[in-house]
């Protein structure tokens, strides 16, 4: 098709291609020479998107030499005097896009110059979401694919942007295309899906916490297989782009060990029927009965499949010790219960005593590391259980501790302008709620256990006003008396004020009479106030039977 009256294309040598519209005359064409040598310094992306400007369709995988050499056709094409094509010099990438046919009067931004474009790319990368570096949205958000443009333009490449002021394109903005060039080999991945509130998300192949390696998953892939937060994924990715930061995901093999078909048609965590506890955790075992601490919450605090426990501790009263012998004893006693330990604001050595301590999940997100980070890791640490609770698993979190998450979310959380005493934000409040109210035992199959700490006694108002939000919500409580820790009692709970609602779900009937009789002995131990006697002679009996049972049989006679 000749134009005569329209200039197609102008090359240019500055570094950014600049189109001429004239009317009523014909502009003196560049040689076929000229022409090539400019496309052979653009990149091969740009190739592509100027080759489909033009009306041409290069296959994904084409040579670069065969994109210019189909630019140049259909450059010729469009003009009066095409020149005959030249052959035999290897390319190099380029980027031409042919004006198209539009009337004389139009409005082109070109930005002549480096400083002008890199203050527009700043700008559209501070409209998007920027919470993480590297794995996060300054990668995807404000890009079509796992990080292209910087201002997210599809198909305007050699670094001419033209602004979009006032434009919502909707999930547009986060689709991958699926004919996007890339070279390498594909790899392997697995890891947990951390979705983002716009549809796409990344593949934390590191564990739960953004690394370099995660891998870019399009809203078109989440949306076609139904993936939700939390959910294990098996596929095969390509490698980053030279213009982006994260790997892409190209096939999903397996959701959650199982096809990807079948994620579709999961039920959902929320819409799950709750009930009390009814099946119990044994703590105790036969082959470790010094394990007192153990023994004492099989016996006055028991924990059920679904159970929401405090455990309610001073500094320095032995908390994480008893969090861990917990821990191991679940991991040992009940082996088809997944453990998970999420340590939030904790010291780096107790995450590695932990670690080496406990057969299960281990997640961890340290004193160093910013208020944003533990938060983010506990939501995906709680979205990845609920995944599994609906798939009919029993799913158990130890979590050290509620406080501390609370005060997390008082840092990262925006503010609603609502006070509480002690400084902490009202709305700070809410995300530790949901995470603790998470735990359930469901009528459908399935269960979620969670176990928190809440600190007392700290000296800090800001403690003790998040410990009675929490205080009414947990349905097992255990109480830890600091005054036991400096007579060196260990462990030292509070056998009085620790307890279990609707223990009668969790007993046999036997079991129950000889259990309330055991509480009446330790109340009348403890009519001077202190709960030291109770706990002594717990302690001293215990250790005189193997199990709980003979003890309590035991009791029975008394």
């Amino acid at each position: 098709m000749s134009l005569p009256y329209r200039s197609a294309t102008l090359f240019s040598n500055s570094p950014y291609l600049t189109r001429s519209i004239a009317s009523g005359r014909n502009e003196v064409p560049m040689s076929e020479k000229d022409q090539r040598a400019t496309l052979e310094a653009k990149d091969r992306d740009e190739l592509l998107t100027i080759a489909s400007t033009l009306g041409g369709k290069p296959g994904s995988r084409a040579k670069k030499a065969d994109v210019i050499d189909l630019i140049l056709g259909l450059i010729a094409d469009s003009e009066p005097a095409p020149p005959k094509p030249r052959r035999g010099r290897p390319p190099k990438a380029a980027a031409v896009e042919e004006a198209p046919v539009v009337d004389d009067d139009i409005e082109v931004v070109v930005f002549e110059d480096e400083e002008e474009l890199a203050s527009s790319e700043v700008e559209a990368e501070e409209s998007g979401d920027a919470e993480e570096p590297d794995a996060s949205s300054d990668a995807v958000s404000s890009q079509p694919s796992a990080g292209s443009d910087a201002d997210g333009d599809d198909g305007e490449g050699g670094g001419r942007r033209r602004r979009r002021r006032g434009r919502d394109r909707g999930g547009e903005r986060f689709e991958s295309r699926a004919d996007e060039p890339w070279s390498g080999d594909p790899v392997e991945v697995s890891g947990v899906l951390d979705l983002r509130d716009e549809g796409y998300g990344f593949i934390r192949v590191g564990g739960y916490l953004p690394t370099r390696d995660d891998v870019y998953v399009s809203v078109k892939q989440t949306r076609q297989f139904s993936l939700r937060r939390g959910d294990v994924i098996v596929g095969t990715s390509r490698p980053a782009a030279r213009n982006e930061k994260n790997p892409a995901l190209l096939r999903i093999d397996s959701v959650n060990g199982g096809a990807p078909d079948s994620a579709r048609d999961r039920r959902r965590f929320d819409d799950l029927t709750p009930l009390f506890p009814d099946e119990r955790l044994t703590l105790s075992s036969r082959d470790e009965p010094y394990n007192m601490t153990t023994r004492i919450i099989d016996l006055l605090a028991p924990i059920g499949k679904g159970q929401r426990g405090l455990i309610v501790a001073p500094p320095k009263a032995g908390k994480t010790t008893i969090m861990k012998q917990i821990a191991k004893s679940i991991s040992e006693n009940n082996p088809d219960v997944h453990l998970m330990v999420l340590l939030v604001d904790e010291r780096p050595e107790e995450v590695t005593d932990m670690r080496r301590s406990v057969n299960g999940e281990v997640v961890a997100s340290t004193f160093d590391r910013p208020a944003e980070e533990h938060a983010s890791v506990a939501e995906l640490v709680l979205e990845r259980a609920k995944r599994l609770v609906e798939e009919g698993r029993d799913v158990v979190i130890i979590l050290d501790g509620i406080t501390r998450l609370a005060r997390a979310y008082n840092l990262a959380a925006p503010a609603t302008g609502r006070v509480m005493s002690g400084g902490i934000d009202t709305g700070a409040l809410y995300p530790p709620k949901k995470f603790f109210g998470a735990a359930r035992n469901l009528e459908e199959g399935g269960s979620l256990t969670i176990i928190a700490s809440a600190l007392v006694e700290t000296g800090s108002k800001m403690d003790d006003v998040i410990f009675e939000e929490f205080k009414g919500t947990g349905n097992m409580e255990l109480r830890l008396d600091r005054r036991l820790a400096e007579r060196r009692l260990y462990p030292a709970i509070n056998v009085d004020a620790s307890s279990t609602r609707h223990e009668e779900l969790l007993y046999d009937a036997k079991q129950l009479k000889q259990v309330h009789k055991l509480r009446r002995v330790l109340a009348g131990l403890a009519e001077g106030g202190s709960a030291g006697p109770g706990l002594e002679m717990l302690i001293d009996r215990l250790g005189t039977f193997r199990t709980n049972d003979e003890f309590l049989a035991e009791v029975a006679k008394g």
